[in-house]
C-alpha cells in the first residue's frame, strides 16, 4: 500500500439518534415488597412484559427520597470507562440521583454476576443498567432484577434476549459494518489480509462488532486473519500484535474492534515505521488515538459517545421511575473521526 494515511479523504458523519423502540411501562407495584414480585403476580398494573415496579421504589418516589442507580460496567479498569463515569455523574448533579460505577475489574463475568446478585438481594437500588461482561451469564441476574420490580436497561453492550428493559448505547452490529464499509473504501483497488484485533473475543460487544465487519467484507477479495485475542493490558496486548504481525507482514490493514487493541496497534505501527503502508482503522477516542489519527499513524477511528452513554442510561432509569416515562432505546450514533475533523473530537480516556 503506497497512499499515505495523511491523504486519506474525510469519512461522513453518522449522528446518534433515539430509535422509537418505546416499551410501555405503566404500572405501580401491587406486591407488598421485592420479594413478592420475584414470585411473580398477575397485577393488573403490570406492563405488558409483565413488569411491575416495586413498591418500596414506588414509595420513594411518593416521599421524594433520593434515588440510587447503579451503572454495571463489564470492565471499569478500561480507559473507555472514564467518560461513561464522567457522563453518570453529571446526570447524578443535574437529576438529583445517587449514582455510582460498578464493575469487576478485568471483565470477569462470574464477578459481575456475584456483585448485582448482591445488589439485587439486598434490595437497596432502584435502578440499574448493565454492560454484560457476557450475555449469557448476566440474563438470570437481568430476570432476577425484573422479577424484583427493579428497572434495568443494557447500555454500551446489548443483551437483546434478556429482560432489559430498553438500551443505550451504539448499534454495534451496525458499527462494524460502518468499520468495514470505510475501511474498503479507503483502501479503494489495494486488497490483501485484514487483520483483525480485540482486547476480548469472547465478548457479546465483540461478537455484535465483528459480525458486521466481517459481513461488509464479504465478497471484497480481502481475507480476514483473526479475530486474534490481545487482551486488555497494554505490554501483553502489544506482544500479541507483535507476534500476529510477524506472521503477517503482507497485510493491508489492521481493524480493530474496540479502544485499547487499537491503541496497541498503534504502537506496532509507529515502533515499525508503517505509518502510510498499512490501514490502521478502529474505535474510540482515547487520548493516543487522537495523537495517532492526527500524524497520520490511524486512518480513521469510530466514536459511540460513551460520555453521553453515561448520561443517558442514568437518565433514561430516572425518568421512567419518576416520571412514568416510557423506556426507549438510545442509539448514541457512530461518529466517523479522521485527520480532517479529529480536532473537534473529545478525548474519551
Amino acid at each position: 500500500m503506497t497512499t499515505t494515511t495523511k491523504n486519506w479523504p474525510a469519512r461522513r458523519i453518522v449522528g446518534a439518534a433515539v430509535t422509537a423502540f418505546a416499551l410501555a411501562l405503566t404500572g405501580a407495584a401491587c406486591s407488598t415488597d421485592a420479594e413478592t414480585a420475584e414470585a411473580g403476580n398477575g397485577s393488573e398494573d403490570a406492563d405488558s412484559n409483565g413488569f411491575v415496579l416495586a413498591d418500596r421504589i414506588r414509595e420513594k418516589v411518593e416521599n421524594g427520597e433520593e434515588l440510587v442507580i447503579k451503572l454495571s460496567y463489564h470492565d471499569p479498569s478500561l480507559a473507555f470507562a472514564s467518560p461513561i463515569e464522567a457522563g453518570m455523574q453529571r446526570a447524578g448533579e443535574e437529576l438529583g440521583v445517587d449514582v455510582q460505577l460498578i464493575g469487576p475489574a478485568g471483565g470477569d463475568p462470574a464477578a459481575q454476576v456475584s456483585e448485582l446478585q448482591t445488589l439485587i438481594t439486598q434490595g437497596n437500588i432502584d435502578g440499574l443498567a448493565v454492560s454484560s461482561a457476557s450475555n449469557d451469564a448476566l440474563k438470570p441476574v437481568i430476570q432476577q432484577a425484573f422479577d424484583a420490580g427493579i428497572p434495568i436497561i443494557s447500555f454500551n453492550t446489548n443483551n437483546p434476549d434478556s429482560q432489559q428493559l430498553g438500551f443505550v448505547g451504539q448499534d454495534l452490529r451496525a458499527s462494524g459494518v460502518t468499520l468495514g464499509e470505510e475501511l474498503l473504501e479507503l483502501l479503494g483497488d489495494v486488497s490483501g489480509d485484514v487483520v483483525v484485533v480485540s482486547v476480548d473475543t469472547g465478548a457479546g460487544w465483540h461478537n455484535d462488532r465483528f459480525e458486521g465487519f466481517k459481513s461488509a467484507l464479504e465478497d471484497s477479495g480481502n481475507n480476514i486473519v483473526g479475530p486474534v485475542n490481545t487482551g486488555n493490558e497494554p505490554t501483553g496486548a502489544y506482544n500479541t500484535i507483535e507476534s500476529t504481525m510477524a506472521g503477517n507482514g503482507d497485510a493491508v490493514a489492521i481493524a480493530s474492534m474496540d479502544c485499547c487493541s487499537f491503541t496497541a496497534a498503534g504502537t506496532w505501527v509507529k515502533q515499525h515505521g508503517k505509518t502510510g503502508e498499512i490501514a490502521l482503522v478502529g474505535f474510540d477516542l482515547q487520548s493516543q488515538t487522537i495523537d495517532n489519527v492526527n500524524e497520520g499513524v490511524a486512518a480513521f477511528t469510530i466514536s459511540q459517545a460513551p460520555e453521553e452513554q453515561g448520561f443517558q442510561a442514568v437518565k433514561v432509569l430516572r425518568d421512567f421511575i419518576v416520571d412514568g416515562k416510557e423506556i426507549e432505546d438510545v442509539d448514541t450514533g457512530a461518529d466517523i473521526f479522521t485527520i480532517d475533523n479529529i480536532a473537534e473530537a473529545p478525548a474519551e480516556g
